[in-house]
């Protein structure tokens, strides 16, 4: 199940600052790079009704696989874990959350991917 679209981050103004004024975490697998949400970056794209939601993006580059297939197939599996851990109660937090999977041998290994995936969440305190 792909993210709404509420939920996505786009644009180059919006990485730009989450990679300046971002809180990062590290695990083997992934970084999470977290910023307070700042709606006036969007203001120019037309989604006025969710300007300080809490945001994601998951970011898998070529050095990770080749394969557009497999990069996809990871990026809808870290989607799916996320929509299943969030709700909709818990969105008083307004974050943007940037996810870079390191480069590595390790997206068969679907287990330890997502157990890093929650535990960098939730030592994140995104989610409790």
């Amino acid at each position: 199940m792909a993210l709404p679209k509420a939920m996505r981050l786009k644009g180059h103004r919006t990485f730009d600052y989450i990679h300046k004024n971002s809180v990062k975490y590290y695990g083997k697998l992934m970084t999470f790079k977290i910023a307070k949400s700042n709606p006036k970056i969007l203001i120019s794209h037309n989604n006025i009704h969710s300007l300080n939601n809490f945001k994601v993006a998951i970011s898998i580059s070529k050095k990770v696989s080749k394969k557009a297939v497999e990069r996809n197939k990871l990026r809808r599996i870290l989607q799916d874990c996320l929509l299943k851990n969030f709700s909709q109660e818990n969105n008083h937090k307004p974050y943007w959350l940037l996810v870079n999977l390191k480069a590595g041998n390790f997206y068969n290994d679907k287990i330890n991917l997502l157990e890093e995936f929650q535990h960098l969440i939730f030592k994140s305190g995104l989610f409790k």
